[in-house]
């Protein structure tokens, strides 16, 4: 128990003397993955041509940055993120997105290469997804993963109070969605692992 207590005093020191700086950050978004789009009603399975359409998404949100020893540094952060893909159903003239609507919690570990004037960093982010299942005309989207893991990895430029920077992010688990017709039952899945190319600018408050 006294063991327990020793480490509970040291971490809370350590925090109480850390240097924590706060930021708010916006990035734009550019999906990167091709995802697939196949037919699956009666079981057989029939992928299409088209791949769809990747638009430009973007996050906002705010990061803090604590000072470690040996010129490391963490930077858990917190996002509002929103991209989709569009989809064109053959024949029908109906238009279907995948849409993710998340909260994006990177938690990174980083490495000061100048000072607090540049920085590379690396590590997990938990996103939960807020998007419902929508109506596209005839289609319903049933979607399969409310929560799931990736990575990511970049860097970041300081100049004063303004920040740069640039990372990529990638995932551990797929992002599978179902869309399902009401009235012919066809069902077309959206397959992707995503993957995204982020930059952006923030400022220190």
């Amino acid at each position: 128990m006294n063991k327990v207590f020793s480490i509970i005093l040291v971490a809370a020191s350590v925090m109480g003397s850390a240097q924590i700086k706060l930021a708010g950050k916006a990035n734009l978004l550019f999906k990167t993955d091709s995802p697939s789009w196949q037919n699956i009603k009666n079981s057989a399975v029939s992928a299409y041509n088209e791949s769809g359409k990747n638009n430009v998404g973007f996050n906002v949100g705010l990061s803090a940055k604590v000072n470690l020893p040996a010129a490391f540094f963490l930077m858990p952060e917190i996002y509002y993120t929103t991209f989709k893909t569009d989809f064109d159903v053959p024949g029908t003239g109906t238009t279907i997105e995948a849409k993710s609507n998340r909260v994006d919690v990177p938690v990174l570990l980083g490495y000061k290469l100048l000072g607090d004037n540049l920085g590379v960093f690396i590590g997990p982010v938990a996103s939960y997804n807020l998007s419902t299942d929508n109506q596209f005309d005839d289609f319903t989207e049933n979607a399969k993963n409310e929560f799931t893991v990736g990575y990511q990895f970049g860097a970041q430029a300081q100049f004063q109070k303004i920040i740069l920077n640039a990372k990529y992010e990638g995932a551990f688990s797929d992002d599978q969605r179902d869309f399902i017709s009401n009235t012919t039952n066809e069902t077309i899945r959206y397959d992707a692992r995503p993957s995204l190319f982020m930059v952006g600018v923030g400022y220190e408050f």
